[in-house]
């Protein structure tokens, strides 16, 4: 049997005693997340020009566009709100699949659920189950055919499981789903860390919107007839096919979720959590700060890493300038960042003074775990050194649900009003306890 068609039985059989307290809970903190990272990221040039041309090229519907009064057709929805959901690089990740799941299948979840009634368990099975296909498809690449490792290679294929899951597809329609998904997602050759383009600071980065609307027209095609290669994940040259099938059985990969504390690339975070461990422990300030090393693993090095950013991807993608933010304004103004943080000379300087090197050992235990040690060396010789120091947010260093909504009350203090900050959680408050319908509604509404 294909493995396209083992992972479609797979979603499809999938039944409510293998749904555990703990990934429902896990579940609920990566949809909060993901509408704060959204929340963040509304007014940003990207998402508001996702929003001006889906009305062109996706039908009319119900599934509403997050926070706009708008509503599109379920593909056009999804699409403008990971678009969003990605913006800023605030949203979660996940070690094994060294990429992002959430940002495009809880837009996709989502989506289906405003067109259709579901059940509360039923969209927490589908985002679950989504995140398994996807972080086990991604986890599965041969890394010497697949160069990129940007998440919008396979997004696609979790966010057609779990729109097919809530639609109900047949296990032949959704596998067909998936090898559609697989074929046409973005192949991100040229940007990220891994591709061959140097112009790193643009708004395609990780390609997770058009892999969304990808993978749900690729479900939709399906359902017509439309067919695609289902042999796509069975042939080792490309991917480590017994790893993607082997040991079906409670959707758990969810739970190896990571929480972003900052709107930067993960592998600048726990640099960002070691010099501020480090300022706080010894009391430094900047001023007194004569140079920063950062002993990393070798992937870190690959970023555009530009001590002179010109929008706000360059500053996701640079470590020194954002050592130097939390340098100089503290790691708070990293949640999220803004346009204020550039055309900055006092960060460009003191990015300068940050040094990138490779540890063995560090590198040898990425990418199961992304480790940093940082070394200040004041004005006067002094040396201060961290540990070796994990990020806040990964499974050993985690984010509960209190954490999850404390970083939604910080971030969205700016963006809307207490009242409605309180009528959102209370909407997730609602979905904890069965209430599936005021938490869509209030996504529904406008910001203002």
């Amino acid at each position: 049997m294909y493995a396209t068609r083992t992972l479609a039985d797979y979603v499809s059989d999938c039944g409510p005693e293998h749904l555990t307290e703990s990934v429902k809970e896990k579940t609920l903190c990566c949809m909060l997340d993901l509408v704060t990272a959204a929340i963040a990221g509304y007014d940003t040039p990207s998402a508001v020009a996702v929003r001006r041309v889906a009305g062109h090229l996706f039908g009319a519907g119900a599934s509403p566009v997050w926070f706009s009064g708008q509503t599109l057709n379920s593909t056009g929805a999804a699409f403008c709100n990971a678009a969003a959901a990605s913006a800023l690089d605030l949203d979660d990740g996940h070690r094994a699949a060294r990429g992002h799941p959430g940002a495009a299948i809880i837009p996709a979840a989502l989506a289906i659920a405003g067109d259709i009634t579901c059940p509360r368990d039923e969209i927490v099975m589908a985002i679950a189950l989504g995140y398994e296909v996807g972080v086990r498809i991604a986890a599965a690449q041969n890394p010497n055919a697949i160069r990129s490792r940007q998440s919008g290679r396979w997004v696609g294929y979790g966010a057609a499981a779990a729109a097919g899951r809530l639609f109900g597809a047949t296990p032949a329609r959704l596998s067909q789903a998936l090898a559609i998904s697989g074929v046409l997602a973005p192949n991100q050759e040229a940007n990220g860390s891994s591709g061959y383009s140097k112009l790193t600071g643009n708004d395609v980065k990780e390609g997770i919107p058009w892999s969304v609307a990808a993978g749900l027209t690729a479900l939709h095609l399906a359902e017509c007839g439309f067919t695609g290669p289902e042999d796509i994940l069975d042939h080792a040259s490309h991917f480590d096919t017994s790893s993607i099938v082997g040991h079906l059985g409670k959707p758990g990969k969810i739970e190896g979720t990571y929480f972003k504390p900052y709107s930067c690339c993960r592998y600048i975070h726990p640099a960002i959590d070691a010099l501020s461990d480090l300022k706080t422990r010894h009391r430094v300030t900047h001023h007194e700060i004569a140079m920063i090393d950062v002993e990393i693993f070798a992937w870190a090095l690959q970023l555009g890493n530009r001590v002179d950013p010109e929008n706000l991807t360059d500053i996701q993608y640079s470590l020194p300038y954002c050592l130097a933010i939390a340098a100089l304004e503290g790691s708070q103004t990293l949640a999220p960042i803004n346009v204020n943080l550039l055309d900055r000379p006092d960060l460009a300087n003191f990015a300068r003074k940050v040094g990138l090197s490779v540890d063995g050992e560090i590198d040898r235990r990425f990418p199961a775990e992304t480790l940093a040690r940082v070394t200040i060396v004041s004005n006067t010789g002094e040396r201060f050194v961290s540990p070796v120091t994990t990020p806040r947010g990964d499974v050993g260093r985690p984010m509960h649900w209190t954490d999850i909504r404390d970083k939604f009350l910080e971030i969205t203090a700016a963006k809307m009003s207490e009242k409605r900050q309180v009528m959102l959680l209370d909407g997730f408050e609602q979905f904890r306890h069965g209430y599936t319908a005021p938490l869509l509604a209030r996504l529904a509404q406008p910001l203002a």
